[in-house]
């Protein structure tokens, strides 16, 4: 997932404009399985932030916003959740998604 430090609630709650907010584990079969349909999503909304998220045990960014199952994807605009998508299985599931924000 991602080098950097999990970002906060507080750093997702200020967080301007559209994001995605991606919820896994590197060695999750179902969020290797999703990737590329969320690469592939992206592509057509590069406006979209991505931001994606390592969760596990202990977690408190993905405890807050209560994610049980990966991967788990957070359609935010300007840090307020207007939609989430558990195990997608479909593109257009998460370009759905994608619209609604963007």
């Amino acid at each position: 997932m991602n080098a950097d430090p999990d970002p906060t609630r507080t750093d997702i709650d200020s967080t301007p404009g559209a994001v995605l907010l991606e919820f896994g584990a590197w060695w999750c079969g179902y969020c290797q399985s999703a990737k590329p349909l969320i690469e592939a999503a992206l592509q057509q909304f590069p406006q979209a932030r991505h931001i994606k998220v390592e969760d596990g045990k202990g977690r408190p960014l993905g405890r807050s916003f209560s994610v049980k199952l990966w991967p788990t994807l957070i359609f935010l605009t300007d840090g307020e959740e207007k939609s989430r998508l558990v195990r997608p299985s479909d593109r257009t599931q998460i370009e759905a998604g994608l619209r609604s924000i963007t």
